[in-house]
Parts: C-alpha cells; sequence; structure tokens
C-alpha cells in the first residue's frame, strides 16, 4: 500500500521529504537524500517517452544572407542585439550555410521570401497575422514606427515584426497567404468582414451609386432575399463580395513605380517609411492565389480566370500590350475560357496550369522559356505550351531564367537557361527534360517516392518530396541552398534539418521552410 501510495506521490510530482529515499519530479529518475550521482550516471541518457497521440509541434528554419535581415535573426547582423550581451560572443555572420530554427511562437501558414525580405502569416483570429523581416526601403514591410524617432520608420526590420493591415474586423479575418516581389507584397484574406463593415472604409472610393446597391445588398442578405435578386444587380457585386457576403480582399503594399500594387502611379512617390497599405478588391469572383513578380502582380481566382497589373515591358501582364498596367485586368489570349487552377512567376517569365494539365506561358523569352511556341523573347499574351511526354501537368514553378513543372506522376521536367538540375552538362534547352527520379531517393527498397511540390527562386529550385524530404539545386547565391557549402548545385540535394519540411519559399539569396517536429 505504500509503494502505491509513493508512485502516485511522484506521478503528481511531489517532492517526498524524510530519512528514506528522495524522489525528485520530472524524468522518473531518483537519487538517494544526500548524494550526488556519479559520473557515470550523469552521462547515462535519460529518455522521455511521447504519446502516440502527442501533436508534433510547428518549426520555422531559415538559411542563406543575413545582413539584409530577411533571416529575422538580429544577433546574424548586430552581435549585441540580444537582452544580454556576453563577453566572447560569436562575430556577425553574415552567410546561414545550413537550415537555423527562428524562434517565433506563432503557428506560420505561410511563407514567402522576396529580394531581401521575408513575409510570415498565420491563420489565427489574433490581432496580428503578418509577420515581415528584412529589408524595407520601399515599405513592402508596412510602416515600422522607430522606436527612437517615432516619427521616423525602420528601413531594415531584424527580427520578425507585426506588419499593420487596416482590418474592419481584425478577429473574424484569416489571412490565407502572402507573397513578396522585388519591392512590393501581396496579402490575401479570406474575407474582411462582413458587409456591414462595406462603408466604414469604401464610401469615399466607390462613390454614392455603389452605397446605394450596397445598402441594397445588404437588405437583401439580412432578410434572406438575396437570390431574388436580379442577375444584374447580384453581378454587380461579384467584384467585393463572395458568396456568403463577405469582404474579399487582397492588400498590396510596397514600390508601386509601375502600378504592381494595383493602384495609379503617382510620379516622384516616396515609398520609404509610407503608411499606405492599398486595398484591391475589383475582381470578378473571389481570389484564391496571388503571385508577385519581380515588378509585377497575377491573381487568380476561383472562376479560375486570371489577373494581371504591373510592368509589362517583357510582356509579363499578358494584357497584349507591353506599357504598365495599374489597375488588375483580366488576361485573355489563350487562357479565354480555361480554368487555371495554379499560377507561377518570380522574375519576369510567367506560368499557368489549367485544371485538366495543361500548361500555359507568356512575359520574358530570352532564355528558350516559351521558345518551343515562338522565336519572340517577349511575348505579351497567354500562349499554351504543348509539351509532349510531360504528361499532365500539377504544378509549375517559374524563375529568373529557368522554368519546372510537376505532373501527377511525381516526375520533374525542367526547362530554359541556368543550373536546370540534370548536371553541368545541361545548360539550357527549350523543351523539358526530366530529371531522374532517382535523385529524389527513388529506389527500388523505395519505389512508392514522389515529388509533391516545387518551388523555384530567381536562379534556384526546390522539390518536396512524399517522405518529407527536401532537395535543391540551382545557383548557391550566398549559401540560398542551405547545404552547408558555397559552391553551385547541379544536380538536386537534400536538404538536412531537424524537422520534417513541409513548405519551402525561395528567394534571391534566402530561403524559409515550414516544417513538422519528428516528435
Amino acid at each position: 500500500m505504500r509503494l502505491v501510495a509513493l508512485a502516485a506521490r511522484v506521478r503528481l510530482g511531489w517532492r517526498l521529504s524524510g530519512s528514506g529515499p528522495e524522489l525528485r519530479p520530472g524524468r522518473g529518475h531518483w537519487t538517494a537524500a544526500g548524494r550526488s550521482r556519479s559520473p557515470r550516471e550523469a552521462d547515462t541518457p535519460v529518455f522521455q517517452y511521447v504519446g502516440e497521440r502527442a501533436a508534433r509541434a510547428d518549426r520555422i528554419f531559415v538559411w542563406g544572407f543575413s545582413f539584409s535581415g530577411a533571416l529575422g535573426v538580429p544577433t546574424f547582423v548586430l552581435p549585441g542585439a540580444g537582452p544580454e550581451p556576453r563577453a566572447g560572443s560569436r562575430p556577425r555572420r553574415r552567410i546561414q550555410p545550413v537550415p537555423y530554427r527562428l524562434e517565433l511562437d506563432q503557428k506560420i501558414s505561410s511563407a514567402a521570401c522576396g529580394y531581401g525580405f521575408t513575409l510570415l502569416s498565420s491563420k489565427t483570429k489574433d490581432v496580428t497575422k503578418v509577420w515581415g523581416m528584412g529589408l524595407n526601403k520601399d515599405s513592402q514591410l508596412g510602416f515600422h514606427r522607430s522606436r527612437k524617432d517615432t516619427t521616423r520608420g525602420y528601413e531594415y526590420v531584424l527580427e520578425p515584426s507585426p506588419v499593420p493591415l487596416p482590418l474592419d474586423r481584425p478577429q473574424d479575418t484569416q489571412v490565407l497567404q502572402v507573397s513578396c516581389g522585388r519591392a512590393h507584397s501581396l496579402i490575401l484574406t479570406d474575407r474582411e468582414g462582413d458587409n456591414t463593415d462595406f462603408p466604414q472604409k469604401t464610401g469615399g472610393v466607390y462613390g454614392k451609386a455603389n452605397w446605394t446597391r450596397f445598402f441594397q445588398f445588404h437588405f437583401l442578405a439580412k432578410h434572406a432575399l438575396r437570390e431574388k435578386a436580379t442577375v444584374a444587380f447580384r453581378n454587380s457585386f461579384k467584384s467585393s463580395f463572395d458568396v456568403e457576403g463577405n469582404l474579399v480582399t487582397v492588400f498590396s503594399m510596397g514600390n508601386n513605380s509601375y502600378g504592381q500594387c494595383g493602384r495609379n502611379v503617382v510620379e516622384d512617390e516616396i515609398y520609404s517609411e509610407s503608411h499606405r497599405v492599398t486595398r484591391l478588391q475589383d475582381f470578378e469572383g473571389q481570389v484564391v492565389q496571388v503571385v508577385c513578380g519581380q515588378d509585377h502582380s497575377l491573381f487568380l481566382t476561383d472562376k479560375g480566370e486570371v489577373y494581371s497589373c504591373g510592368w509589362g515591358a517583357d510582356g509579363q501582364t499578358g494584357l497584349g500590350h507591353y506599357n504598365i498596367t495599374s489597375v488588375p485586368t483580366k488576361l485573355g489570349g489563350d487562357l479565354a475560357g480555361v480554368h487555371v487552377v495554379q499560377l507561377a512567376t518570380y522574375g519576369d517569365c510567367c506560368l499557368a496550369v489549367s485544371a485538366e494539365g495543361g500548361l500555359f506561358g507568356w512575359g520574358n523569352s530570352e532564355y528558350l522559356q516559351l521558345a518551343s511556341v515562338t522565336d519572340s523573347t517577349q511575348v505579351n499574351v497567354p500562349r499554351c505550351l504543348p509539351f509532349s511526354g510531360v504528361g499532365r501537368v500539377k504544378q509549375a514553378a517559374c524563375g529568373g531564367t529557368g522554368c519546372a513543372v510537376l505532373n501527377g506522376e511525381g516526375h520533374v521536367f525542367v526547362w530554359g537557361y541556368g543550373i536546370l538540375g540534370k548536371g553541368p552538362n545541361l545548360v539550357e534547352t527549350a523543351l523539358p527534360e526530366m530529371i531522374p527520379p532517382t535523385l529524389f531517393g527513388l529506389t527500388e527498397f523505395n519505389p512508392e517516392v514522389q515529388v509533391s511540390l516545387i518551388r523555384c527562386g530567381l536562379s534556384h529550385f526546390a522539390a518536396l518530396t512524399n517522405r518529407g524530404e527536401l532537395f535543391v539545386w540551382g545557383k548557391n547565391i550566398r549559401g540560398c541552398l542551405g547545404i552547408g557549402r558555397l559552391e553551385d548545385q547541379y544536380f538536386p540535394w537534400r536538404v538536412t534539418m531537424p524537422g520534417e519540411p513541409v513548405d519551402v519559399a525561395c528567394g534571391v539569396d534566402h530561403m524559409v521552410t515550414l516544417a513538422k517536429s519528428f516528435i
């Protein structure tokens, strides 16, 4: 009976006093009172078991160039930035060549890497939903008030800091995705409160006539008579509301020199230390994906339609001209009537994947990206890319000079110019070539290994497999591949990290991975 009571007290974490043995709470070991553990016992590992239903923890890993602040680790840039600088602290770390765990007490659902900056977002209902770090010279991370002078803002953000958004109902809004370009950012929300908030922020933009139509719509919704509205009346609100009457919003911030933020270009506008955040709502349908190119933006709706705005000198807006566009405009060309399910861009070339597994491209073709269908180096309308032997396309990735697609069988095909992943002998190709699946871990002992996701930075690629392994290849600019060395990588190489990667974002010289702990 004494032993049962003793065991119960130990489980409750009690410390027993008396002349007998002393039990200490914690790891399930004990030592006799008044006697320390022997050196041999101290070296013995203590095992802590985890239950079968224990939840795996979320992890964030970063690597690459740190002096821009894009990694979010202040001590890499300023060794004395910690709370208590210690004597003999390590020198500044310009390059982090292997994955480094970023300490952030938030469940991050989306990450994006820009040209020297990073955005992280969570689907939380808390007020703070987006965090930014890195270069902020064009306010691509929003306005971050200086501690020394409250009228000024920071041009470098060295640690993950909240990005202020003008949300009407922050506790009812979720951020679904973030995307980063050269110096601008896009943030996609699932809704912006309900329709009762509409006049607060948009009355001055939409005008008196739209106010009247709004109140008419609100009356019908309030009395469950929405189905009695005329087709023309319902269509007039498709650009602002989803099927539930929730206001769907894309926020843009940063440099707008070419209209990439979806608003009119202001001559000689100063973007540094700017408070300006633009709401984009003029879409026929609900936006489900946003993608930033170098200086242009793409938007995909639930109808499978594509909109674009921004710099168009290489045809990257796909609107049939080479001018800048400051208002998101629907694309035509070979995409007319096609239901698109995914968009990809990072430089000046763009790819789109259809629901039927087809592939379409437009924009820059100086590096053979679109040479399979045209000799032109700039293509200003979407063109179908009838690649034979690729199969049904599942995903696409598009960088500065190279492109990649993932088909339904989990095979990766690459084309374009640069380090494409098939060794140093393949420098350029106009037609896709398959990277041998064995380079991603396929063997006779692991015959089910497939690539499940592909991403692309400006000059490097990343691929995730269904076994939770991350492979990278391409130009290793400032250690952006995270493979522990600075040489370029000509074929897929596995990145080692203390966690299982579930998503990855590629930039110019840094990367971010969202992962799960092993246990």
